[in-house]
């Protein structure tokens, strides 16, 4: 009788315990931390879907908590250390904040190696990460990592040759951006993007080099009225990025919620990210065109032109990864050959 009572009252309590899984297990919040307004494309159609994905596939039991423009405190080439540190859980942030420390990932930087497009950019620098220069960034767990879409010049004046570069004091987003710009005869002077405002108010500088995607946010179409795009590909600059997660926090995560995680890492968030320069770039290059601000394509043959002007920034970069005992050769060689493998077909 006993035996069966318990065997009643278990069959009874069966469909309880069924939710105490849900109601129990263990929950989670990651800080994310990055540079641009809350306002910024990227915080809004990346960052924060992405966030959601993860809370809605995890029941709810994993949250990303966003803090943009640098909110918990630092300043952005501070970013990467403070995921390394434990400061913060996650952040976004551009390996180039600190020239050199990151010296592989600089070979999508180059002038005239990347694609036009994000999504063939994305896909190199996430593969490129995961088989060659993943160890360079072993103090953290790498969520992703990408690169965005071509880069444009945004200026006080008009630029439609070389020539027009000359003495152009522009600020540039990475070491090899910056170093191509010198050998185009502009001034460069290197800031994060926070700092582009408040420069151009002041007169240090006469323009940037960003993709459109991030002009809205930093309101530089209302500041520069001369954009100047580099067609087809390979173009002139990008700028690579990393979402990097704390490592011992990424280690301690309980099992099932890692592989949440897990499966929203990769190619799969450097996907996503790439869409948000794809996308939104036609957008603000269009909502700018409207505006009535000036803009010009440089010719194939002007292209070329720019393309020998830098060729001395690639021979130096691999006379510096030689010094490192990297094989920048090698490294060149394969991401041109990414480059034009998922770019076939691409437009």
């Amino acid at each position: 009788m006993t035996t069966r009572r318990t065997a009643l009252l278990g069959a009874l309590a069966a469909p309880a315990l069924l939710s105490i899984p849900r109601a129990q297990a263990q929950e989670l919040t990651l800080r994310l931390h990055h540079f641009l307004p809350a306002v910024s494309n990227v915080h809004r159609h990346f960052l924060t879907p992405w966030a959601q994905k993860i809370g809605q596939e995890s029941n709810g039991r994993l949250r990303v908590q966003i803090f943009p423009a640098m909110q918990l405190g630092g300043a952005p080439p501070q970013l990467y250390d403070q995921a390394r540190d434990g400061v913060v859980d996650i952040v976004w942030t551009l390996p180039g904040n600190t020239p050199g420390r990151f010296p592989s990932i600089e070979v999508i930087e180059l002038p005239f190696v990347a694609h036009k497009r994000a999504s063939v950019n994305a896909r190199v620098t996430q593969e490129l990460h995961d088989t060659v220069f993943g160890r360079e960034f072993q103090d953290t767990h790498i969520l992703c990592a990408w690169a965005h879409d071509a880069g444009v010049i945004h200026a006080r004046r008009e630029v439609r040759r070389l020539e027009d570069m000359n003495g152009l004091r522009l600020r540039f987003p990475t070491r090899q951006a910056g170093e191509a710009l010198r050998a185009l005869g502009a001034a460069a002077v290197g800031m994060p993007i926070p700092q582009v405002p408040e420069a151009l108010a002041q007169g240090v500088i006469d323009g940037a080099v960003v993709p459109w995607e991030v002009v809205p946010s930093i309101r530089l179409h209302e500041t520069l009225r001369h954009h100047t795009e580099i067609a087809g590909s390979p173009t002139f600059y990008v700028a690579s990025f990393v979402l990097a997660m704390n490592k011992a926090r990424y280690e301690g995560m309980p099992a099932d919620l890692r592989r949440v995680l897990d499966a929203n890492s990769g190619q799969a968030a450097a996907a996503m990210a790439a869409r948000v320069w794809d996308e939104q770039g036609p957008v603000v290059e269009e909502m700018v065109r409207r505006r009535g601000n000036a803009i010009v394509e440089l010719g194939a043959e002007e292209t070329q032109r720019w393309q020998r002007q830098t060729q001395p920034v690639i021979e130096a970069w691999l006379r510096a990864m030689r010094e490192r005992n990297i094989d920048g050769g090698a490294l060149l060689e394969r991401t041109r050959a990414l480059v034009a493998q998922y770019g076939q077909g691409v437009t």
